[in-house]
């Protein structure tokens, strides 16, 4: 299988000191490539560094909303740290983020996120990179705020709103991804929105070491895993493996212009 790992965070605690071992491992059994996701100023420069290391790695470097509030510096110096190693071509950035906005864990300061995202969603703009968006919060604002900037596309990662949110994203252009949650088994909704989406604008990811696929669940997660999540999205369009991960591999190629 050609299987592309669209979200992963090597650089976490969980990960890192393994990542050696298991980035191999997952690129020699079929794996294509991995993006490593940065969630701040800080772990975007470990996400590239570990990307440097790996020649299938790339980057999406951004500041994540719960991220946002342990940032110490104004938020428009916090994103020209982002746009500094966006610019830096050692640090195989292909798409901002993760970025979005997230209202689960309280205390959260409504109006930071949401000058976080503006800020970044312009960054995209300005760089003409895609965007990885938190999926979604409370209220569905982040929706309504990609919305708001017709001229900018990307992923929502580990999607769990509507088939009807998901249609309209991908009428404006972007694309959805889905994380492990696809196997779980009462994830039959999930499922159903999965057999929604258009072929053409489908990714799989892991989230890594995040949201383990059944029958994994409680472990950590990692690129090895992909492969469970890639075979329910065949079993869900009712083709191959095989074809499933051409499909999602095409469409990250499409998305992230990948360099292989």
């Amino acid at each position: 299988m050609t299987l592309f790992d669209s979200h992963a965070h090597y650089w976490d605690e969980k990960l890192k000191d393994d990542a050696a071992t298991l980035v191999p491992a997952f690129l020699a059994s079929g794996g294509v490539g991995i993006v490593n996701v940065g969630t701040s100023p800080e772990t975007s420069r470990l996400a590239a560094e570990q990307a440097r290391t790996f020649s299938h790695m790339v980057t999406a470097l951004g500041i994540h909303p719960t991220d946002a509030a342990a940032l110490t510096g104004p938020p428009e110096e916090e994103v020209d740290k982002i746009r500094a190693l966006l610019r830096d071509p050692m640090n195989r950035a292909v798409a901002v983020g993760e970025i979005g906005l997230d209202y689960y864990w309280e205390p959260y300061d409504r109006a930071l996120q949401q000058t976080y995202f503006d800020l970044q969603m312009e960054l995209a703009r300005e760089l003409s990179l895609p965007v990885v968006v938190h999926d979604r919060d409370a209220h569905g604002d982040s929706f309504d705020t990609a919305r708001r900037y017709p001229d900018v596309h990307g992923v929502f990662h580990s999607y769990s709103g509507s088939a009807e949110e998901a249609l309209d994203l991908c009428r404006r252009g972007w694309y959805i991804s889905f994380s492990g949650t696809l196997t779980f088994k009462n994830a039959r909704r999930v499922r159903e929105v999965a057999a929604a989406v258009p072929r053409d604008r489908i990714l799989i990811e892991t989230d890594a070491p995040y949201l383990t696929p059944h029958p994994h669940r409680g472990e950590r997660n990692h690129s090895g895993f992909l492969h469970l999540t890639c075979e329910m999205l065949a079993e869900v369009f009712g083709v191959t493996p095989e074809e499933a991960s051409a499909i999602t591999f095409a469409n990250a190629r499409t998305l992230f212009r990948l360099p292989f």
